[in-house]
């Protein structure tokens, strides 16, 4: 089952406090970017956040446990998974600002080359 438009707007605006967050669907789930780095999956109507050190830090000092972390989709390495704590802007806030700093930022496109057939 695909995430549904109405979840991955919920959850991108839950994200909005960190800074400036956009989505893209991709192959029925969303891809969610801070600036230019991806930071979050929405699956089956699921949000995950890319695993960081400070990420994982700033998850066990707010919810004194250790983060939980699972694959969005059969294959894909481990995801923090945000549960119910989607509902609190500010940990998402802080998690994504801490998360963030530790991203690369993407690779540049290689240029198509014109004239090609």
């Amino acid at each position: 089952m695909g995430t549904t438009q109405d979840y991955a707007l919920f959850a991108v605006g839950q994200m909005e406090g960190a800074g400036p967050v956009t989505f893209r669907k991709m192959m029925g789930e969303y891809v969610v970017y801070l600036e230019e780095k991806v930071v979050a999956l929405v699956c089956d109507n699921n949000l995950f956040i890319k695993p960081t050190e400070a990420g994982r830090k700033v998850i066990e000092r707010l919810t004194a446990s250790p983060a939980a972390v699972a694959p969005p989709f059969p294959g894909a390495k481990g995801w923090f998974v945000i549960g119910d704590k989607i509902e609190d802007r500010d940990f998402l806030t802080e998690l994504l600002r801490a998360g963030y700093k530790e991203l690369p930022l993407p690779k540049p496109r290689k240029s198509r080359s014109k004239g090609k057939k």
